[in-house]
């Protein structure tokens, strides 16, 4: 059955709209966590938002009566990235947002085609480390110390501090290049199935899992109040839930690492809502830092 022309439109320019989609929505989602943690707990922003996120896209299935795959081997495939770039990532940017503006935490995601690029050297035949990649990885690991302020290691309580939450998001998006090189190694070309059917079968996968560890990790006290309730249901119906189509779709026509960079913008984004409005402040290292990220981003780019 045809998809939509809502969620799944025509090639070319079609996709360039996703992918500018996907970044506003996914910079905007480090504000709806921020604000989702003033009242839910860390485990319950993730696994709300999946649950969430599971609903809206089966409603899509079965409005539009797709069938769900019947392939045993997809299924298996899909338990590794519902883990790896659904579950673990979002418990990880939700603790970090306890203590780290949600600004810092957009920049941090930038390093996800870092990450892509070198789980890509390693899965995926087809690629290989290249001088220029080499570089483009070690200019935005700099990138990242620069950000990060590491010169105040030893001399700042701030630094050591958030250094946790800080490491957090870097192994949320390192969790991110194990999930889309994973996509693109096992999963992209080796069905018949629209970019709906694998997105919602993903989230149905990682629902699952979030309901299984719901009365364990999910089940604190809840400081209810309008404003987190609305944030966690625009993070998992529309950041992970609708959008999600249009992250497999992009992976699909553009590939793990093109797909990666849609997190060059998610930085402007996110800063932009944080300082707008949450009022974080935002440092001159953090700036020059989040800039050579993207030139490291962009050189690794280039060298495909």
């Amino acid at each position: 059955m045809s998809a939509s022309p809502l969620l799944a439109p025509t090639r070319n320019s079609a996709v360039a709209i996703m992918f500018a989609a996907l970044s506003l929505v996914w910079g905007a989602s480090f504000l709806f966590m921020k604000v989702a943690v003033g009242a839910f707990d860390p485990a319950q922003v993730a696994l709300g938002r999946v649950i969430l996120g599971s609903v809206t896209l089966a409603t899509i299935m079965a409005l539009t009566r797709r069938r769900w795959p019947r392939e045993g081997r997809l299924w298996v495939h899909m338990i590794v990235v519902a883990v790896f770039f659904c579950l673990l990532p979002f418990l990880l940017f939700a603790w970090a947002a306890q203590s780290l503006p949600s600004g810092l935490s957009a920049i941090l995601n930038a390093t996800t085609p870092l990450w892509t690029t070198l789980v890509a050297v390693v899965v995926l035949p087809s690629e290989r480390m290249t001088a220029r990649r080499l570089v483009g990885v070690i200019i935005g690991a700099i990138g990242v110390a620069i950000v990060m302020g590491v010169w105040d290691v030893v001399s700042s309580a701030e630094f050591a501090a958030s250094l946790p939450a800080q490491l957090a998001c870097l192994g949320a998006t390192a969790s991110y290049g194990i999930a889309l090189g994973w996509m693109r190694r096992f999963i992209t070309g080796t069905h018949t199935h629209d970019s709906v059917t694998i997105a919602s079968t993903q989230m149905a996968v990682a629902g699952v899992l979030a309901l299984a560890l719901l009365p364990v990790i999910g089940l604190s006290p809840v400081a209810w109040a309008p404003a987190p309730v609305l944030a966690l249901v625009a993070l998992g119906c529309l950041g992970t839930g609708i959008v999600y189509v249009w992250n497999t779709r992009v992976v699909t026509e553009w590939g793990a690492v093109g797909a990666s960079t849609v997190t060059y913008v998610i930085p402007v984004v996110g800063v932009a809502l944080g300082i707008i409005v949450l009022g974080e402040r935002f440092t001159l290292n953090e700036l020059i830092g989040a800039f050579i990220v993207i030139g490291g981003v962009l050189l690794v780019q280039r060298s495909r």
